[in-house]
């Protein structure tokens, strides 16, 4: 028997050599910093690309064939493809995006203030109704001391 570890491994008895294994001291740190900058540097590539596809879709100013020609150059050349429509599109990415961002807090904005209601928002649509002629003045003077008591 040699001079490595065996083991006696199934019902027939066959002895196996384990010795050439790997284990984990036969791999040094900087090969797993190495891997780890590398499996990094794959996720972010993975996002920049979603992020260019979900940018070309979201856009109202490319037609159809122009967004499937633009996948296509993602697709076919990837590095090249997603470099050339960062920089011929990043204007208009940071503002399709700051235009989204803003209508999304403009809709949560409007969704709390619709769902705390309270005396400020009773108040508040007192004021839309005695704008709009609903009410009279003696009416709106009623329904906020109402609101505030």
């Amino acid at each position: 028997m040699p001079s490595g570890v065996s083991i006696s491994i199934g019902l027939d008895g066959d002895e196996r050599d384990f010795s050439d294994m790997p284990i984990a001291a036969d791999y040094p740190f900087l090969d797993v910093l190495w891997t780890m900058i590398i499996f990094f540097c794959w996720v972010i590539w993975i996002w920049i690309v979603i992020t260019v596809l979900v940018d070309l879709f979201r856009r109202h100013d490319v037609s159809g064939w122009g967004k499937a020609a633009w996948v296509v150059f993602v697709i076919v050349l990837p590095f090249l493809g997603v470099l050339i429509y960062l920089i011929a599109q990043h204007d208009g990415m940071r503002e399709r995006s700051m235009r989204q961002a803003e209508q999304q807090k403009q809709a949560f904005d409007q969704y709390v203030r619709d769902a705390a209601g309270g005396s400020a928002g009773e108040i508040a649509q007192a004021k839309e109704l005695l704008d709009s002629g609903a009410i009279t003045q003696a009416e709106f003077d009623t329904l906020k001391a109402k609101a505030l008591t």
